[in-house]
């Protein structure tokens, strides 16, 4: 099998022109949670790969063809703030889609009432023909809406990259995903920075930053 793409805990290998494996290493998450999440939100009409398969560790997705958002900002930076505004309204239309009874909740905090996607940055975006689709459910709950886009938040703001023109290119992603969103996360950066800090692929720079957010006695 041919590898395609690597995450940070999982690989993606292609299987003809329309499936996809995808196999968490060193075992990884379930796999039939993941998959019941994208089949439920694949019927309430959002954009999610169809799964056709699933193992104890491997699933046998829909092949996606397009760039992520990531390679689209990399390959056209004045499109950043654009594609801020639409990872908002991805946001929104996700948290349009009621949760169900058998979604974990992922804070405690009694607010469970909608899906979240808990991961939803660029990375795991694909622009195709039909449109913008979602990858990558593995930690997929049911909460507040603000907690999910402060995860997207303290993920993009976070994240250990090198360069001035990325930083700079950050902020502007960061300003249009807020625009973007009718949600305002910031009463929940503090709780998404604290869960973020569960993350076992965290790099140290991203965990200190994290460390300091979860220290302040309020949020900007």
């Amino acid at each position: 099998m041919e590898l395609i793409a690597q995450g940070r805990d999982a690989d993606v290998y292609a299987l003809d022109g329309a499936r996809v494996l995808r196999r968490y290493r060193d075992g990884g998450p379930p796999t039939e949670p993941e998959a019941r999440v994208m089949t439920y939100l694949a019927e309430n009409g959002y954009p999610v790969p169809r799964v056709y398969d699933v193992t104890d560790t491997d699933m046998v997705l829909e092949r996606l063809t397009g760039p992520t958002m990531l390679d689209e900002m990399a390959r056209r930076p004045w499109r950043v703030t654009a594609l801020g505004r639409l990872l908002g309204r991805l946001h929104d239309r996700l948290h349009e889609v009621p949760a169900t009874e058998w979604l974990c909740e992922r804070f405690t905090t009694g607010a469970d009432d909608r899906v979240l996607h808990l991961d939803l940055h660029p990375g795991n975006v694909v622009l195709t023909e039909r449109g913008p689709v979602v990858v990558d459910w593995s930690d997929a709950g049911a909460d507040d809406p603000a907690a999910d886009v402060a995860m997207t938040v303290v993920t993009i703001a976070g994240a250990d990259v090198p360069g001035l023109a990325v930083r700079l290119a950050r902020g502007l992603l960061l300003r249009g995903l807020r625009n973007g969103t009718r949600t305002d996360p910031t009463p929940r950066i503090q709780d998404a920075a604290h869960h973020k800090l569960n993350d076992p692929n965290l790099r140290p720079k991203e965990a200190a930053w994290l460390r300091q957010v979860v220290s302040r006695s309020g949020t900007g």
